[in-house]
């Protein structure tokens, strides 16, 4: 059956890859980052308003990692037994409820409304990819590209007006509350674009059946995406307190990791198509990291240098989770493959995430300073580029 945008979709659970649906997609994409990024900027008044101590906001940029390790490998399941429509409006649901939650209460209130937040935007991660492989599968880099910009977009957003909203709406717990806001809007679009499409189970013989977890190049996509999470999620939570304490200002510093983000957005846009249309992404997937590497070293030996050239490297680098979203889908033949390696890569990836901003501040309050944890971050980057090397070349699980 011909579907609108000239999508061919045969099989029962693939929802109509139309102009509305990829509007669902973009919206959906751009809520999936300011949860986390929105906590940055303004941990310092988090901190003093809660009377929170360091190993408290420690967690609070641990939580999500761990969130989307556990919902990440739920979620394959759950699409299964409700239909992939569904699962993702119910994620978007869980997202909008633990925002609102988590700015009600004390210190212990913001970390479980932090969790139910990123347990939806968990769910959401896994899942997105199967509906642009199944939905789109003729413009596979294109929309993991706009889907991507889409995020990156989102996470920009979620650092750069977090601090002036909090001067306009008088508090950080308004600030990032007001997010609720756009991911209810999100909601209602992807409700809309779903009607009677996606609810149905994937059938079983979409998939091979086979696990990947005896696989090694489903071990290496996973390894390669966990350790990029790695760096992302250590950049988000910890890089604007790093130019903070190096004689940055707080909103600068803001700007700062908003720019990282912004940086992606063009590059997602350009880079996966052209990728995905080549027989490997390694050249890519190296190029990138060693531009993230140059900004590390920037931001280790001399900080207050130039915190706009760090920050612009930094976030070339970071754009390679453009490129890992994208090898999660050309490296599986079908929807199947590409839902359960998508599950085991952000479920397994983002467990090993979970610990970087975790390990990164203890180093800081162990040092007393930057700079070993800086050291261990470049040497997780140098690692990440074998195996996006590695993950890159043309094979299929």
């Amino acid at each position: 059956m011909e579907l609108e945008g000239g999508i061919e979709a045969t099989r029962p659970g693939v929802i109509a890859g139309g102009v509305l649906l990829a509007v669902a997609v973009v919206l959906t994409a751009l809520n999936l980052r300011p949860a986390i990024t929105s906590v940055g900027p303004l941990l310092a008044e988090m901190r003093t308003g809660l009377g929170a101590s360091a190993l408290w906001a420690s967690v609070l940029t641990t939580v999500p990692g761990l969130c989307f390790a556990g919902a990440g490998m739920a979620a394959p399941l759950l699409s299964r037994r409700f239909g992939i429509g569904t699962a993702i409006g119910f994620a978007l649901g869980v997202l909008t409820v633990g925002l609102v939650v988590r700015v009600l209460d004390g210190p212990y209130v913001v970390l479980g409304g932090t969790l139910v937040a990123t347990a939806g935007i968990a769910l959401v991660n896994v899942l997105i990819p199967v509906v642009i492989k199944d939905s789109f599968p003729a413009r596979v880099g294109l929309m993991t590209g706009v889907y991507t910009a889409a995020l990156q977009g989102g996470g920009a957003a979620g650092s750069a007006l977090s601090p002036p909203l909090e001067t306009a709406l008088g508090g950080w717990r308004a600030a990032l509350g007001s997010w609720a806001a756009v991911a209810a809007i999100a909601l209602l679009v992807w409700f809309l674009a779903t009607r009677g499409g996606g609810r149905s189970p994937r059938p079983a013989a979409d998939g091979t059946g086979r696990s990947l977890l005896r696989s090694p190049l489903a071990w290496i996509v996973t390894t390669f995406f966990g350790l990029q999470s790695f760096i992302a999620y250590v950049v988000m939570g910890w890089l604007p307190q790093v130019f903070i304490d190096s004689g940055v200002s707080k909103s600068a510093a803001g700007l700062l990791l908003g720019l990282i983000s912004v940086i992606a957005v063009p590059i997602s846009l350009v880079i996966p198509p052209i990728a995905a249309r080549q027989g490997s992404q390694s050249a890519w997937i190296v190029g990138m990291g060693g531009c993230g590497a140059a900004g590390l070293a920037g931001v280790l030996l001399a900080p207050s240098w130039s915190p706009l050239l760090w920050s612009v490297l930094i976030g070339i680098g970071m754009s390679v989770f453009s490129l890992a979203l994208t090898v999660i889908a050309l490296r599986a033949r079908t929807g199947a493959d590409t839902a359960r390696l998508s599950g085991m890569a952000q479920g397994f990836g983002y467990l090993l995430a979970a610990v970087g901003p975790f390990v990164f501040g203890l180093l800081h309050d162990v040092t007393g300073g930057w700079q070993v944890s800086l050291i261990v971050l470049l040497a997780v980057l140098l690692v990440q580029m074998v195996f996006g090397a590695l993950a890159g070349r043309r094979r299929f699980v």
